[in-house]
């Protein structure tokens, strides 16, 4: 694999309202090594106390993107919005120019779990733009965020995709790599990966994978089924 991100080397944080795992540098955890991988500059794996959460700050010029796998985001912002993100849906804002928001555990007794996604967008000094949606899994793959919504999708400012990957036990499923490169992050099952040039390596929930100047990466599951989020990507 080009770039192979163990999920127990990752950076960590622990507020004890908040214990986070950084796939790549953030806050105060920080790794020369790890500092992104193509336009894909931030995956937290984040674990938010009931009625706890991130008080108002704010962004500029960065695609972020939230997965909730457990309990739902209490979202306000700047722009008027006020919305709650549950398990499975998935929020995109547009910083752009710049945007002060909140992120809470919208639970007074269950713990939040999601993942804060950060993507360096095409353009600088761009409006500030907000989307949520759910969107059904209509195949093994699923677009989830595109350059320009297709299937259904939601937008985001940089020629990239972000895609939701499920895979049934005993399943294969082939991975093509559209643009420069592509980052595979397992939430949750395990698979064995493939590449054409026959590296093979096994992945586990919070594993990431960054591969290059391949054509596809095969991805085969055995007795667990598979959930991970694909994102095809430009050259950095």
């Amino acid at each position: 694999m080009h770039y192979f991100r163990a999920a127990h080397e990752r950076g960590s944080a622990d507020l004890g309202w908040l214990k986070s795992q950084h796939s790549f540098s953030f806050a105060n955890y920080h790794d020369p090594q790890h500092m992104g991988y193509s336009v894909l500059r931030v995956i937290n794996q984040d674990q938010v106390a009931p009625g706890k959460g991130f008080d108002t700050h704010q962004h500029r010029d960065m695609e972020i993107i939230s997965y909730v796998t457990k309990g739902a985001v209490e979202h306000i912002d700047s722009m008027g919005n006020k919305y709650q993100v549950p398990a499975g849906d998935i929020q995109v804002m547009s910083a752009g120019t710049g945007v002060s928001h909140s992120e809470y555990n919208a639970s007074s007794s269950d713990v939040l779990e999601f993942l804060q996604i950060w993507i360096k967008p095409q353009h600088n000094g761009l409006a500030p733009r907000y989307q949520q949606a759910t969107i059904q899994q209509d195949s093994m793959l699923t677009a989830l965020v595109t350059p320009d919504g297709r299937d259904g999708s939601l937008v985001m400012q940089q020629d990239a995709a972000l895609y939701r990957l499920v895979l049934a036990p005993n399943q294969s499923f082939e991975l093509e790599v559209m643009k420069a490169c592509g980052y595979l992050q397992v939430i949750s099952g395990a698979a064995n990966l493939q590449q054409l040039s026959g590296s093979a390596h096994t992945v586990r929930p919070g594993d990431g994978v960054g591969v290059s100047g391949e054509q596809a990466l095969t991805i085969t599951t055995e007795n667990y089924p598979l959930e991970a989020l694909w994102f095809d990507l430009p050259s950095a």
